[in-house]
């Protein structure tokens, strides 16, 4: 690792979330930063949108709708997409990875619009 690979990592990392990270420990944290974000979410092609809308097909085809709320906070948060793009990725992947997986990724949606409306008022 060098320290511009780390740098470059939280940069990009802030990028995609929307908030600064500082480094980290231990060696999962290395392999997130340097290579993962520094290398693999700074690749030229895809944009941040781009690679979002992707994980959030590969988390709905798994199930992992505590990790796509991660995702969907971070899309409305740097506002590459809003509520109705991700009600309609919702109801498009259900077709494809089944509509109880769709379910679950549109449940994690109206999660993370209650958490964001609750936050506002």
């Amino acid at each position: 690792m060098t320290d511009d690979r780390r740098q470059r990592g939280l940069e990009m990392m802030g990028k995609v979330y929307g908030f600064e990270f500082q480094d980290g420990p231990g060696a999962h944290f290395a392999a997130t930063a340097d290579h993962l974000f520094a290398d693999i979410w700074s690749r030229p092609g895809l944009s941040i949108r781009d690679r979002r809308l992707l994980l959030l097909g590969a988390l709905a085809a798994q199930g992992l709708s505590d990790v796509a709320e991660i995702q969907i906070g971070a899309a409305l948060q740097n506002e590459e997409l809003d509520e109705e793009q991700l009600r309609e990725i919702a109801l498009f992947l259900s077709h494809y990875v089944g509509w109880p997986l769709g379910t679950k990724l549109d449940n994690a949606v109206g999660n993370v619009l209650h958490k964001r409306k609750a936050t506002t008022r």
